[in-house]
């Protein structure tokens, strides 16, 4: 990859990136971190015709994907991206993967994800959800693994206290737009990390954020090209 920004000036715009500086140049500045990491089209889109963000991705994507993983001690993922993608449990497909938390209002976990050893897969709700649901939830991934935070919807800014306290302090969300919209609306978000694929797709398709309107004024921190793709790291300012 080809540096085009490097605001720690460890690195000059124009330097030819490999492993070793990309993993240095992602490396999270505080011990307790959230971040999130999206991908979009050059009109905007958070996913392809298909409706998924799979569709978009670029090599160059999937390289700075995979090391974000590596970084995290746990992914966040909202139930109807799940879906979407057709998430499985992460240490199903790798025991050395982060354990997957899954965000629903409903306390309904998706099946796709039930696999892999236990603590694999958590869940996190409102304690309004609907107890058959929860019930469900709590036969498939064990009891001691569904959360509740807050009572009519899910309290973000207690879910990552509830996070950081049982050790997971880096923490990556990787979507949907609906869930990153509402953590940036409860002032947790850290950092955001999003590529830019050299894909136009017009058509319908949501944006990377969804939800209540937010002012979050950010710094560029890195941004990176190869093969037309731009990748970029910016802290959010709060």
């Amino acid at each position: 990859m080809r540096l085009l920004l490097d605001s720690s000036g460890t690195h000059a715009p124009g330097d030819l990136v490999d492993a070793a500086a990309l993993a240095d140049l992602y490396a999270p500045p505080a011990r307790r971190w959230l971040r999130a990491n999206f991908v979009a089209t050059l009109d905007g889109a958070a996913n392809g015709p298909d409706q998924r963000s799979g569709s978009i991705n670029t090599k160059a994507d999937q390289v700075v994907f995979d090391l974000l993983r590596r970084m995290t001690d746990v992914v966040v993922v909202g139930a109807g991206t799940v879906r979407a993608e057709g998430y499985p449990s992460l240490r199903a497909e790798d025991p050395a993967a982060p354990p997957l938390l899954v965000v629903s209002h409903s306390g309904q976990l998706p099946v796709s994800v039930a696999g892999g050893p236990p603590g694999s897969v958590m869940l996190v709700t409102r304690s309004g959800a609907d107890r058959h649901a929860l019930d469900a939830s709590r036969e498939l991934i064990g009891e001691e693994f569904v959360w509740t935070s807050g009572g009519d919807s899910v309290d973000f800014v207690q879910m990552r206290n509830m996070l950081e306290d049982k050790g997971f302090r880096q923490i990556l969300c990787e979507g949907g737009p609906s869930l990153l919209g509402s953590l940036l609306s409860a002032g947790v978000v850290d950092e955001l990390d999003l590529t830019w694929s050299p894909i136009i797709v017009g058509g319908e398709h949501p944006a990377i954020v969804n939800g209540p309107a937010v002012n979050l004024p950010a710094s560029p921190s890195l941004l990176l090209e190869e093969n037309g793709t731009i990748l970029g790291r910016w802290f959010v300012n709060r």
